[in-house]
């Protein structure tokens, strides 16, 4: 990734009276994942994954909330999936829950659990939605934890023997298969600043956890290849991080090089140009021997060609290197710990953008990070295509007297992210589609039901589904294949 200097981030385009459409073919969709939404913890022989085993951790999820029930789409999918219809999605992104297919991590998988996503995919087929399966969205079996987790090379293994069991169960159904979903935050949420699941605070095992992922996403990719029809795609889905210097000197051009190093280029490193960079290895080589942590053949294991690259965005991500080398190192937007995700560079200070809004999450809406962000990722890897696989907000959504939610500010949000990506195709970019996060409200990690980032809400003691102002405003920017003039 090439870090961009506070005075080179791209200033908005002049938006024009009538916006030209999106390419014909761009994918509209909405993601969930497994544990935020499935619920249905406990049934036809689903066993707990380690945000199972967070969740039901005193002190650990905000409310002490946990995934048991979520938005009970386990049990209500089929109304679920009606709803997309309506709103026209044309592709339903969601994740498979390896301890409900598998649920040991090992062996053969759990007919009852497959039956599940066999049902899904067949209702989304029936109503011309285009399922996209992601192999792992952070909910590894307890079992594999137990064994030692994403630090021990084993659960790579695992992980390509679950990924064939998936190809052969769906791959006749399924088109669009991504391996991982965010591995920085399970190696240095779960692992380094423990605020995700397992809850572990260990620098050495983080990285040795995003060694391990990459492999399993290289091994995965060989087993997908292996069981799927030939027309299928590949793919990975990476939060990178959009990175800029707080200001121009040379200590926070170096810290924003450190960020991008173990934030980014730790994964696009190997899996897209064959090779960890030198300066991650010379960051963190008081940490980790990486001579010994990545075997021979490794490298060329996962550097497997991808058919297309999803990216996640948000928020920017702005970093300064204090003159005392102290700061305020937590301020990443990556929740409240002790304990930093960034090893090798715990000193790097993080900052919130002056003069934008913010979201419930506290974090800056700024699309112009977005358009910086596909076009670095455009310019650094010509030929690949890209997906915008997470984009969204969370705002303090409230259900008016007439049982309707109105977002206007999360319409803006998405207005103006649509925008930054209608920019980057136009500036050369292959940005072939784009899901909105999230299609409804569900759990959100450790902030439990508190942060609602669905663009239809749930009334969780009823289940009731309610489609937001948002939702509805994304139905008509579907129907018309481009946005409005305004949000």
């Amino acid at each position: 990734m090439t870090v961009v200097r506070p005075d080179t981030v791209p200033q908005p385009a002049t938006a024009p009276a009538a916006p030209a459409p999106f390419p014909t073919g761009f994918v509209w969709g909405a993601a969930t994942a497994a544990y935020q939404v499935e619920g249905a913890a406990a049934e036809n022989g689903r066993t707990p994954s380690i945000w199972d085993t967070f969740s039901h951790t005193p002190g650990k999820v905000l409310n002490g909330d946990t995934g048991d029930v979520a938005a009970d789409h386990f049990h209500r999918y089929r109304d679920d999936v009606a709803l997309m219809k309506r709103l026209g999605l044309k592709a339903y992104r969601f994740s498979v829950s390896w301890s409900r297919v598998q649920p040991t991590g090992r062996g053969p998988a759990v007919e009852r659990g497959l039956d599940f996503y066999r049902a899904l995919v067949d209702e989304l087929l029936e109503a011309g939605i285009e399922p996209v399966a992601t192999l792992y969205h952070w909910d590894l079996p307890q079992e594999l934890e137990d064994a030692g987790g994403w630090p021990e090379r084993a659960t790579a293994e695992r992980f390509a023997d679950y990924a064939a069991i998936m190809a052969r169960a769906l791959g006749d159904r399924v088109g669009t298969w991504t391996t991982l979903n965010e591995p920085w935050c399970t190696a240095f949420l779960g692992y380094g600043s423990g605020v995700h699941a397992p809850g572990r605070t260990e620098p050495a095992a983080a990285l040795r956890a995003a060694h391990h992922l990459n492999l399993a996403h290289g091994r995965a990719t060989e087993a997908l290849r292996t069981h799927l029809p030939a027309a299928a795609r590949t793919s990975v889905t990476l939060n990178l991080h959009q990175v800029r210097p707080l200001t121009g000197s040379a200590a926070d051009a170096d810290a924003a090089r450190r960020i991008d190093a173990v934030g980014n280029r730790i994964f696009t490193g190997p899996m897209l140009r064959g090779a960890y960079p030198e300066d991650l290895l010379r960051d963190t080589e008081r940490l980790v021997d990486w001579s010994a942590l990545v075997h021979d053949g490794d490298v060329n294991a996962i550097a497997r060609p991808l058919d297309v690259l999803g990216i996640n965005y948000y928020t920017p991500t702005i970093v300064s290197t204090p003159a005392d080398g102290t700061g305020d190192t937590r301020n990443d937007g990556h929740g409240s710990s002790d304990h930093s995700p960034w090893p090798g560079s715990e000193h790097v200070a993080f900052h919130l953008a002056e003069g934008k809004p913010r979201t419930a999450m506290n974090w800056s809406v700024d699309p112009n990070g977005l358009h910086a962000l596909l076009m670095d990722v455009a310019r650094e890897n010509p030929g690949l295509p890209l997906m915008v696989t997470e984009n969204g907000a969370a705002f303090e959504d409230t259900v008016d007297a007439d049982g309707r939610v109105h977002d206007p500010e999360r319409i803006a949000y998405l207005h103006g992210h649509l925008a930054a990506v209608q920019r980057a195709i136009a500036d050369g970019a292959d940005v072939r589609g784009y899901f909105l996060w999230s299609l409804m409200d569900n759990f959100e990690w450790g902030y439990g039901y508190a942060k609602r980032f669905g663009a239809v809400h749930i009334d969780y003691a009823t289940q009731r589904r309610t489609p937001k102002s948002s939702a509805h405003w994304y139905s008509e920017v579907i129907a018309r294949h481009g946005l409005p003039a305004e949000a």
